[in-house]
């Protein structure tokens, strides 16, 4: 019965001494035994591995490649104009030892690399031109900016793996002056163009009651022509009429003047019954 009682403590003991000196990395992690701080062992492979259980210690890092985001940034350019940088950069961690050593976690390490980042971004984009700055040669000036990162980097044992440019905006108050003038302008070009129209608009205007009116008075000439030639040819007819039946010519003009003279209205006219007026009249009563 006295030795039961001891083998239970001594496995517990066996068991925590065991979970204690026990543990895994990653496949995305790499792993810093240290002992009382010290730094003992790297392991950089995946896999299961063992520590002296309450002496050492383990310190994982990532060996991924990370992003870090870097505060937007003003920076001047050689001819004086601002602009606001927003950057962004990727970065691995090859050396866990320097790494640990020279900046301890991940949360210290970003910070410097913000700080140099900026730094950099400042010192290359400084020296050029705000038209450089936006145009296909700013990829030359990342390459410069990537270049002396990693060269500062190296001191961490991390590689700069990329530096980009997210956004680069002008400061608000460029921004609004820009966005006034833009404004201007186009209200200048817009009342230039309104005024343009207006101009073709009168000479259009103008053009066309010109064409009409040569139109209209080509159109009257033309019926006046017609008008002419139709009271000729009237006159005509009228007239071998009367040659080929005189009397009879005569008998159509007063029924046609009967009929204007004779038609109901509020006009008046007194004559006397044997009236050259009414002579056929008088023929029919006979």
């Amino acid at each position: 019965m006295k030795a039961g009682k001891f083998i239970l403590p001594i496995i517990i003991l066996i068991g925590a001494t065991l979970f204690f000196s026990i543990f895994v990395v990653k496949e995305v992690n790499q792993a810093i035994v240290l002992q009382f701080g010290d730094p003992k062992r790297i392991i950089l492979k995946p896999g299961l591995n063992f520590k002296i259980p309450f002496i050492q210690n383990v310190v994982f890092l990532d060996k991924r490649v990370l992003n870090l985001d870097t505060p937007p940034e003003e920076v001047i350019a050689s001819d004086q104009k601002r602009l606001i940088v927003d950057a962004f950069a990727r970065f691995q961690i090859i050396d866990p030892l320097k790494f640990y050593i020279s900046v301890g976690n991940e949360r210290v390490a970003r910070s410097r690399l913000a700080t140099i980042i900026n730094s950099r971004i400042r010192n290359v984009l400084g020296q050029q031109k705000l038209q450089t700055l936006l145009s296909e040669d700013r990829s030359k000036q990342m390459a410069l900016i990537q270049q002396g990162v990693n060269n500062e980097a190296e001191n961490f044992g991390i590689k700069i793996v990329d530096v980009r440019i997210k956004r680069a905006d002008l400061p608000q108050a460029n921004s609004d002056a820009i966005f006034r003038r833009m404004q201007t302008e186009r209200e200048r070009e817009a009342k230039e163009f309104r005024a343009k129209g207006a101009e073709m608009a009168v000479t259009i205007t103008s053009t066309a009651d010109k064409e009409v009116t040569v139109i209209l008075a080509e159109a009257e000439k033309k019926s006046e022509i017609m008008k002419g030639e139709g009271d000729g040819l009237k006159n005509k007819i009228f007239a071998e009429a009367y040659g080929q039946d005189a009397e009879f010519f005569g008998f159509y003009r007063a029924m046609q003047a009967y009929q204007k003279a004779l038609i109901g209205g509020e006009t008046s006219m007194i004559l006397s019954p044997d009236s050259e007026f009414f002579k056929f009249f008088g023929n029919k009563q006979k």
